[in-house]
């Protein structure tokens, strides 16, 4: 399982979703298909471009509560205080992809910030 975590301000649009996605896949030499699902923080349930990137891309979209968040928020690699504030986590995208990939997933890099989005990609434990 691949999953691309995203976190972001409010309001932006779908185009800068897939933007950052896409960047980030990149910056792994992968692509779009290799994706099992997009996910990110609960509180971010009312940010509709992130449910229509999943559309587009034909991928669910995994809502990550706070507990789950903060389990595996020391196994991030960036801290940002604007998402510790907002979240309470040092990154929604990187450990919002963390808590969907499974228990023993890991990070491939640091999270890719495009703008107002950031998206960080896990992979599963058992995935090589």
């Amino acid at each position: 399982m691949i999953v691309a975590g995203i976190g972001c301000r409010k309001g932006v649009s779908t185009e800068q979703i897939l933007a950052a996605v896409e960047a980030a896949l990149q910056s792994h030499g992968l692509s779009s298909a290799s994706l099992s699902g997009l996910a990110t923080a609960k509180l971010k349930a009312h940010e509709d471009a992130i449910f229509s990137a999943g559309h587009e891309l034909r991928l669910p979209v995994f809502l990550v509560d706070g507990p789950a968040l903060q389990i595996v928020s020391l196994r991030g690699l960036t801290r940002s205080g604007r998402s510790l504030a907002a979240a309470g986590t040092p990154s929604v995208s990187e450990t919002a992809a963390l808590a969907a990939a499974g228990h023993r997933a890991r990070l491939l890099g640091p999270r890719t910030v495009l703008g107002p989005v950031t998206c960080a990609i896990a992979v599963a434990g058992d995935t090589k």
